[in-house]
């Protein structure tokens, strides 16, 4: 070897460091996956509480597509509004004024201006039987009343 460091015999290999490994993983990476875990605890956490408050949903909506009865209706709807809202609440209601309330709920005029406005007078076989058209929208407007109206301050 001579003495001259621009020698290229004086070169030599590099050397590199060892690889780092998988595991244990920085520290940093334990924050954040314990953060995401948290995340994802408290929004399965917030899931199943909203599964179990919409069970009155499901349930009217099961009631609902069973019946073919014009006069069990008004019973799911007033059941459901009932489970939402509470018995103090709802139970004191009928007829147009449940409509109206229905209606409030729902953010829509078709109970009390559509045809399941015929619904309160059918438990009690008041006025005309309604068409099947007419039967057919108005379990459709109660269905989308079970699935879209927003219980607030529950």
């Amino acid at each position: 070897m001579t003495s001259d460091p621009a020698d290229l015999a004086n070169l030599r290999d590099i050397v590199l460091p060892a690889a780092s490994p998988w595991w244990p993983p920085a520290h940093g990476w334990w924050v954040i996956s314990a953060g995401l875990f948290a995340a994802a605890l408290v929004a399965s956490i917030r899931g199943w509480k909203r599964y179990q408050a919409n069970a009155y949903r499901r349930e009217a909506l099961r009631e609902l597509d069973a019946t073919s009865d014009v006069t069990a209706v008004m019973p799911i709807l007033k059941r459901a509004a009932m489970a939402a809202y509470g018995r103090e609440r709802v139970a004191s209601l009928s007829g147009s004024g449940f409509l109206a309330f229905l209606d409030r709920t729902g953010g829509t005029i078709d109970f009390t201006s559509g045809p399941a406005r015929l619904l309160p007078g059918l438990a009690f076989k008041h006025g005309p039987p309604p068409t099947p058209d007419e039967f057919a929208t108005a379990v459709a407007d109660a269905r989308r009343w079970l699935r879209t109206h927003r219980v607030r301050g529950r």
